[in-house]
């Protein structure tokens, strides 16, 4: 035996997703940053990047604050600086 939909009418708006707007950013699905784009791109065909592992890690407010002031990608940053003193260390 078939069993009977409980859903009623569809909630889907046909009507606006057939329409010129559809493909149009919205808030709810912003459109693509084109950093991420041009990042994905630029990784092709280089070495896999190694793993990163999550530390807690301690350090000065006003360091952390003046990395989180030059932008987004702080994290990335000082990671950077930790690898360039690893290297210089050699």
């Amino acid at each position: 035996m078939k069993r009977k939909s409980t859903s009623g009418k569809s909630a889907t708006d046909w009507a606006r997703l057939e329409s010129e707007a559809a493909g149009t950013p919205t808030r709810e699905h912003p459109e693509a940053d084109i950093r991420h784009v041009v990042r994905g791109i630029v990784r092709r065909g280089l070495q896999p990047l190694p793993a990163k592992a999550a530390v807690s890690l301690r350090v000065d407010q006003d360091v952390l604050e003046w990395f989180k002031a030059q932008g987004p990608g702080y994290q990335t940053r000082i990671n950077s600086v930790l690898r360039a003193f690893r290297d210089a260390s050699v």
